[in-house]
């Protein structure tokens, strides 16, 4: 392996250590990353395959719950396989092109999945603050061009990080303190100045995620006011009973980056250790998550599963 501190030419293999200190429990961390990523597999592809499948699913909610499933398959895949070869056979070696590879599907699909729950939450604010105009706003045509939208966004945004990369010269030391790369965790180890990828990075996360977040924040404002002036009880419930799932799957992908940031900024004498452990949780929880939330809140979801299951099971 070639691990030495380079001084002289750049070089375009770098090493990925894993989770450097835990070195010993490799085996064991490898555990729950293999488990949640059977089940972000198994999970996801089970809600793509009844939502195409069902008809009565062809309906905003769960259109945009199948574009969630893909970006979760995208961004579970992209990460966990490499960080796996990693703890079970020590294969940490990745080229540069594999490494920009590995950057711009992680950063597009994160970018991707946050204008999509900005998508179903626009969904919950017409269903519930105009609903009679509900089919009209959201058409099938609609959808589509939002899923467009949403994929452009992230990949145009993304893509000029290839090129930043890419015109590094790496000639520091290629080991890489991580389970996958990272844009600037793979910038810092350029010898050069890296002021353009900070700037680019930063204003790339303003316009997109933490932007999201807020028009979020306001849809859920919006809801809110409107659910409590509902004149019954029931209404009220029901109405905020079609939040819960969203709600929860915006959590577990918001809370984890936030926490994560907070702790890179603030959390210096943080071991790296747990920097990482924490950043493959943003990786991690929301594709495990997101399917068992909407399949455990959605009543129309869990009984088609289930269904579906029965009838297999008779069939053996």
């Amino acid at each position: 392996m070639a691990t030495s501190n380079h001084t002289g030419s750049s070089h375009s293999l770098f090493i990925l250590l894993g989770i450097p200190g835990l070195e010993d429990q490799h085996t064991w961390i490898s555990l729950p990353f293999f488990i949640s990523y059977l089940v972000a597999i198994l999970g996801n592809s089970t809600l793509i395959l009844v939502v195409v499948a069902e008809r009565s699913f062809h309906e905003p909610m769960y259109l945009f719950l199948c574009m969630l499933a893909v970006s979760d398959l995208i961004l579970s895949t992209t990460t966990v396989p490499k960080a796996l070869a990693i703890f079970w056979f020590h294969a940490g070696e990745i080229s540069l092109n594999g490494c920009v590879t590995q950057i711009f599907f992680i950063h597009a699909t994160f970018i991707a999945e946050s204008g999509i729950l900005l998508a179903m939450a626009f969904d919950r604010y017409v269903a519930i603050c105009n609903p009679l105009r509900y089919s009209s706003v959201l058409s099938h045509t609609v959808i589509l061009r939002v899923g467009l939208a949403v994929v452009l966004r992230s990949f145009s945004l993304i893509l000029p990080d290839v090129f930043l990369v890419k015109r590094l010269p790496f000639c520091r030391s290629n080991e890489l303190p991580h389970t996958y790369c990272e844009h600037m965790a793979v910038a810092r180890f350029a010898c050069a100045d890296i002021r353009v990828n900070v700037w680019y990075g930063l204003s790339v996360l303003l316009s997109t995620v933490v932007l999201d977040a807020l028009l979020i924040l306001v849809s859920y404002t919006l809801i809110l006011y409107a659910v409590f002036h509902l004149p019954s009880r029931g209404a009220r419930q029901k109405a905020l009973g079609t939040c819960g799932s969203h709600l929860g799957v915006i959590s577990m992908f918001y809370l984890p980056g936030i926490f994560t940031v907070i702790t890179q900024r603030f959390g210096r004498h943080v071991p790296l250790h747990t920097h990482i452990l924490l950043a493959n949780v943003c990786m991690l929880a929301p594709p495990m998550l997101n399917p068992v939330i909407y399949g455990v809140k959605t009543k129309q979801i869990r009984e088609r599963v289930v269904n579906t299951l029965s009838s297999q099971w008779r069939k053996c």
